[in-house]
Protein backbone atom coordinates (compact mmCIF):
# COMPACT_ATOMS: atom_id res chain seq x y z
CA UNK A 1 0.00 0.00 0.00
CA UNK A 2 3.05 2.29 0.71
CA UNK A 3 4.33 1.60 -2.80
CA UNK A 4 1.42 2.72 -4.33
CA UNK A 5 0.81 5.86 -2.52
CA UNK A 6 4.14 6.78 -3.10
CA UNK A 7 3.73 5.77 -6.94
CA UNK A 8 0.85 7.54 -6.70
CA UNK A 9 2.52 11.11 -5.07
CA UNK A 10 5.10 10.71 -7.36
CA UNK A 11 2.73 11.11 -10.62
CA UNK A 12 0.57 14.12 -8.96
CA UNK A 13 4.10 15.60 -8.72
CA UNK A 14 5.22 15.02 -12.49
CA UNK A 15 1.73 16.23 -13.51
CA UNK A 16 1.81 19.70 -11.60
CA UNK A 17 5.64 20.09 -12.86
CA UNK A 18 4.79 19.25 -16.07
CA UNK A 19 1.61 22.03 -16.35
CA UNK A 20 3.71 24.55 -14.95
CA UNK A 21 6.93 24.32 -17.78
CA UNK A 22 6.71 27.70 -19.76
CA UNK A 23 5.35 26.93 -23.77
CA UNK A 24 9.21 26.94 -25.61
CA UNK A 25 10.33 31.04 -26.74
CA UNK A 26 9.44 31.95 -30.68
CA UNK A 27 12.06 33.55 -32.52
CA UNK A 28 11.77 35.74 -35.20
CA UNK A 29 14.48 37.36 -37.29
CA UNK A 30 17.92 37.30 -36.33
CA UNK A 31 19.14 35.27 -33.84
CA UNK A 32 19.83 37.84 -30.69
CA UNK A 33 23.86 38.68 -30.54
CA UNK A 34 24.02 41.10 -27.52
CA UNK A 35 24.15 39.65 -23.85
CA UNK A 36 22.88 42.79 -22.10
CA UNK A 37 19.44 44.52 -21.79
CA UNK A 38 18.90 48.44 -22.19
CA UNK A 39 15.88 49.43 -20.22
CA UNK A 40 13.48 50.67 -22.98
CA UNK A 41 13.12 53.88 -20.44
CA UNK A 42 16.81 54.94 -21.02
CA UNK A 43 16.41 54.86 -24.55
CA UNK A 44 13.42 57.00 -24.32
CA UNK A 45 15.30 59.51 -22.03
CA UNK A 46 18.36 60.32 -24.51
CA UNK A 47 17.02 58.57 -27.88
CA UNK A 48 19.69 60.73 -29.41
CA UNK A 49 22.31 59.43 -27.39
CA UNK A 50 21.59 55.60 -29.11
CA UNK A 51 20.44 57.22 -32.82
CA UNK A 52 22.14 54.17 -34.26
CA UNK A 53 22.86 51.85 -32.07
CA UNK A 54 22.50 48.53 -31.89
CA UNK A 55 20.65 47.64 -28.59
CA UNK A 56 18.60 44.82 -26.97
CA UNK A 57 15.23 45.44 -25.31
CA UNK A 58 12.78 43.99 -22.95
CA UNK A 59 9.23 44.59 -22.51
CA UNK A 60 5.44 43.41 -22.67
CA UNK A 61 3.81 42.85 -25.93
CA UNK A 62 1.36 45.61 -25.88
CA UNK A 63 -0.15 45.86 -29.47
CA UNK A 64 0.90 44.01 -32.59
CA UNK A 65 -0.33 45.55 -36.07
CA UNK A 66 -3.50 43.71 -37.27
CA UNK A 67 -3.14 44.24 -40.81
CA UNK A 68 0.47 43.24 -41.81
CA UNK A 69 2.20 41.89 -38.65
CA UNK A 70 4.78 44.21 -39.08
CA UNK A 71 5.42 45.99 -36.03
CA UNK A 72 4.52 45.70 -32.54
CA UNK A 73 4.78 48.04 -29.26
CA UNK A 74 6.61 47.23 -26.01
CA UNK A 75 6.00 48.59 -23.20
CA UNK A 76 8.70 50.02 -21.02
CA UNK A 77 9.84 49.23 -17.54
CA UNK A 78 8.67 52.83 -16.75
CA UNK A 79 5.19 53.10 -16.27
CA UNK A 80 3.29 54.63 -19.33
CA UNK A 81 6.16 54.62 -21.87
CA UNK A 82 6.41 52.52 -24.74
CA UNK A 83 8.15 52.24 -27.59
CA UNK A 84 7.18 51.03 -31.27
CA UNK A 85 9.35 47.92 -33.02
CA UNK A 86 9.22 47.84 -36.95
CA UNK A 87 10.64 45.12 -39.23
CA UNK A 88 10.94 44.95 -42.82
CA UNK A 89 7.69 43.89 -44.32
CA UNK A 90 7.17 40.48 -44.95
CA UNK A 91 10.15 39.41 -43.75
CA UNK A 92 9.36 39.29 -40.36
CA UNK A 93 5.92 38.63 -39.09
CA UNK A 94 5.02 38.83 -35.78
CA UNK A 95 1.70 37.10 -34.57
CA UNK A 96 -1.23 38.85 -32.59
CA UNK A 97 -0.96 36.67 -30.15
CA UNK A 98 2.04 37.82 -29.07
CA UNK A 99 0.07 40.91 -27.37
CA UNK A 100 0.59 40.53 -23.63
CA UNK A 101 3.48 38.32 -23.76
CA UNK A 102 7.64 39.30 -22.93
CA UNK A 103 9.47 40.24 -25.86
CA UNK A 104 13.13 40.67 -25.97
CA UNK A 105 13.80 42.50 -29.35
CA UNK A 106 17.45 43.52 -30.71
CA UNK A 107 17.89 45.97 -33.55
CA UNK A 108 18.71 49.65 -34.67
CA UNK A 109 17.57 52.80 -32.38
CA UNK A 110 16.06 55.76 -35.40
CA UNK A 111 14.35 58.67 -35.70
CA UNK A 112 11.11 60.21 -37.88
CA UNK A 113 10.53 63.31 -38.28
CA UNK A 114 7.19 64.69 -39.30
CA UNK A 115 5.88 68.02 -40.20
CA UNK A 116 3.11 69.65 -38.36
CA UNK A 117 0.97 68.22 -41.50
CA UNK A 118 2.58 64.60 -41.20
CA UNK A 119 2.04 64.72 -37.59
CA UNK A 120 -1.67 65.15 -38.12
CA UNK A 121 -1.99 62.49 -40.38
CA UNK A 122 -0.11 60.30 -38.48
CA UNK A 123 -1.93 60.74 -34.88
CA UNK A 124 -5.55 60.43 -37.59
CA UNK A 125 -4.30 57.40 -38.25
CA UNK A 126 -3.08 56.07 -35.29
CA UNK A 127 -6.76 57.05 -33.54
CA UNK A 128 -8.36 55.26 -36.54
CA UNK A 129 -6.84 52.55 -35.94
CA UNK A 130 -7.64 52.45 -32.33
CA UNK A 131 -11.08 53.75 -32.77
CA UNK A 132 -10.40 56.95 -31.18
CA UNK A 133 -11.34 60.53 -31.95
CA UNK A 134 -9.08 62.82 -33.15
CA UNK A 135 -8.72 66.24 -32.92
CA UNK A 136 -6.24 67.51 -35.43
CA UNK A 137 -6.29 71.02 -33.97
CA UNK A 138 -4.20 69.56 -31.15
CA UNK A 139 -1.05 69.33 -33.36
CA UNK A 140 0.72 72.63 -32.99
CA UNK A 141 4.08 71.85 -34.80
CA UNK A 142 6.48 69.26 -36.08
CA UNK A 143 6.88 65.64 -34.62
CA UNK A 144 10.04 63.41 -33.61
CA UNK A 145 9.64 59.58 -33.41
CA UNK A 146 11.90 57.17 -32.11
CA UNK A 147 11.27 53.55 -33.23
CA UNK A 148 13.48 50.58 -33.13
CA UNK A 149 14.34 48.91 -36.15
CA UNK A 150 14.26 45.20 -35.54
CA UNK A 151 16.10 42.49 -36.26
CA UNK A 152 15.45 39.54 -34.19
CA UNK A 153 13.23 38.72 -31.32
CA UNK A 154 12.02 36.52 -28.89
CA UNK A 155 8.86 36.33 -27.62
CA UNK A 156 8.14 34.69 -24.33
CA UNK A 157 5.74 31.46 -24.31
CA UNK A 158 3.90 33.16 -21.07
CA UNK A 159 1.97 36.17 -20.24
CA UNK A 160 4.39 38.93 -18.64
CA UNK A 161 3.95 39.78 -14.88
CA UNK A 162 2.60 42.83 -15.87
CA UNK A 163 -0.12 41.06 -17.83
CA UNK A 164 -0.81 38.40 -15.56
CA UNK A 165 -1.68 40.93 -12.43
CA UNK A 166 -5.08 41.52 -11.86
CA UNK A 167 -5.71 45.14 -10.14
CA UNK A 168 -8.58 45.37 -7.97
CA UNK A 169 -10.40 48.61 -6.23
Amino acid sequence: MRTFLLGVVSAMCCATACRQQTPATEKFGAELTLQSETPISQVLAEPERFLGEKVLVRGEVLEVCAQADCWMNLASDQAGQEIRVKVQYGVIVFPLAAKGKTARVEGEVYKIELTAEQARGYLAHLAEERGLAFDSSSVAGPMTIYQLKGWGAEIGGEQSAQAAQVILP
